[in-house]
């Protein structure tokens, strides 16, 4: 296996503005591929290791769904079932009409949440969310703040369009609520501590602090990256868990997931994850007709996007090597993960830089294809 032409990848990336990067491949639950290059700091004084923590952002997404894919399975939450089933107050939603809010025609599903056609958006200032967080003097929980949400009118009918927006966020309460445990705590002991994962959650402990690799955001024009705060602006508050962003995990950690996932749901020691069945679900191209041409705008060529996670549809035409039905997400400080079930490979990357474009253009899709070249897989 030649892994010269990824490792030279891996280093060329600190050329075009990226401080350190962190990428691991497993296949069958063995790693296959481990490159380690650059620094967590602006000094360039402190080299990242396996140890270094990142913020996943909307790579939190996939531990999100995979949860509410635990609870469908256990009969517990249904795909169609109406959001207000376990959160009341989206029972009575308005919809954006012109200046205007009517009453919504559709009520919103869990589908609706998991595949980004909720008709939410991602507006961390709307007008609900600063009240709240404005009488909680900031330390509104999970729970207040979704509930608050509920007040701000959808900018289309649910099911009609796919928008990226505070959907996971919403499923993170639901989860809460069907399973009468705080999202951390049910994420801690479901999927967590079963699969080994000792340095992933929502609290930014001393510990994990020590370990955060500083942040950085892109200027494009030049390439190059300048040091920002490490701080996570999609955590509302200190009470606040992020269905949607908010981890914070370590490359050690995270590969343990993907590699479940690739591996039919099931880990190295044997837990059970999720069924085969449920990941093959979530793979499912589930947009049609006007979302498919929403998803189309966001730039992730061959892709649609299932429950949650994109999903590649179409690869010869666009010179793609991982094959039909791989999936994954990526995150908005450039973290990027693929998930493929038929050749049971998982590949994670972790950078620490926002407002990266680039990273989803040209660094994604590269690693993804020197991955498949590597291993000399068709």
């Amino acid at each position: 296996m030649e892994q010269s032409n990824l490792i030279q990848y891996l280093n060329s990336l600190e050329a075009v503005g990226i401080p350190g990067c962190d990428c691991v491949v497993y296949q069958n639950h063995i790693p296959v591929f481990r490159h380690i290059t650059g620094f967590a700091d602006t000094g360039s004084k402190k080299p990242l290791t396996d140890t270094t923590a990142y913020w996943l952002y909307s790579a939190s997404k996939l531990i999100t769904c995979t949860a509410v894919m635990q609870l469908v399975e256990k009969g517990k939450i249904g795909l169609d079932d109406p959001v207000s089933r376990f959160l009341p107050e989206y029972g009575a939603m308005k919809v954006k009409k012109g200046a205007i809010a009517v009453d919504a025609t559709r009520p919103m599903s869990i589908r609706h949440l998991l595949t980004m056609q909720s008709g939410l958006n991602y507006n961390l200032k709307a007008p609900s969310i600063v009240e709240i967080l404005r009488e909680t003097n900031g330390e509104a929980s999970t729970r207040q703040i979704i509930r608050a949400l509920a007040q701000e009118p959808l900018d289309f009918e649910p099911g009609t369009r796919y928008q990226y927006s505070l959907s996971h966020d919403v499923l993170g309460a639901v989860i809460q609520e069907v399973a009468g445990q705080s999202l951390g705590v049910y994420f801690e002991e479901q999927i967590f501590l079963p699969l080994g994962m000792k340095n992933t959650g929502f609290e930014l402990t001393a510990d994990r602090r020590h370990c955060l690799s500083e942040q950085f955001t892109y200027l494009d024009d030049s390439k190059t990256s300048s040091p920002i705060s490490s701080e996570n602006a999609f955590v509302l508050s200190k009470n606040y868990e992020s269905g949607g962003a908010g981890l914070i995990s370590t490359v050690n950690d995270f590969i343990l997931f993907l590699d479940t996932m690739c591996n039919g749901g099931t880990s190295v020691s044997g837990y059970q994850l999720l069924t085969r069945e449920s990941i093959d679900r979530m793979r499912e191209d589930e947009l049609h007709g006007q979302s498919k041409e929403d998803f189309a705008l966001y730039g992730k060529t061959g892709y649609s996007y299932g429950l949650g996670v994109r999903t590649l549809i179409e690869r010869e035409p666009f010179g793609i090597r991982s094959p039909l039905g791989e999936f994954g997400w990526d995150g908005a400080a450039g973290a990027y993960a693929l998930i493929d079930v038929q050749h049971k490979l998982a590949i994670f990357y972790a950078q620490h830089v926002v407002n990266c474009d680039y990273v989803y253009k040209v660094i994604h899709p590269k690693i993804r294809n020197l991955v498949y070249d590597m291993l000399e897989i068709q």
